[in-house]
């Protein structure tokens, strides 16, 4: 088998193809959750703070000196990414919590019971029994 045809094979797959398609959804989600958080959330709430803008929150380590940028730890930004992640997280919770209980919908459903003997089988047993009796 060449290595082309194997690899169309694992490519193809139903599992790598979900996983991509998981990966490509995750992403733009992340996107989306980052600009709620950063445009949507975090002004209220640095408003109701008295007007801080999170995205400025830092302390300075060494400030500026000539060509040199400023050594600075961006916690504001570091307290938007927390959000990011909370709210991801919450939200994955939910889908797996959903399709858990699905799941256990489905496992929890009493399997159908056995098909009765067929009209043949029941002529047969007939014809048994009486000739046993015979």
């Amino acid at each position: 088998m060449s290595m082309l045809t194997e690899f169309k094979e694992f490519a193809m797959k139903g599992s790598v193809v979900d996983l991509a398609v998981g990966v490509i959804i995750g992403g733009a989600f992340g996107k989306i959750i980052a600009s709620f958080v950063e445009d949507v959330l975090m002004p209220p709430i640095g408003m109701i703070l008295g007007g801080v803008d999170f995205k400025t929150l830092a302390f300075v380590l060494k400030a500026a000196e000539g060509k040199a940028t400023a050594v600075m730890i961006n916690y504001g930004k570091f307290i938007q990414t927390v959000v990011d992640f909370a709210i991801i997280a919450f939200v994955i919770f939910m889908a797996i919590k959903a399709m858990n209980s699905m799941k256990r919908k489905a496992e929890a459903a009493p399997p159908p019971p056995p098909p009765g003997p067929t009209t043949q089988e029941i002529l047969l047993t007939e014809i048994r029994d009486a000739l046993r009796a015979k």
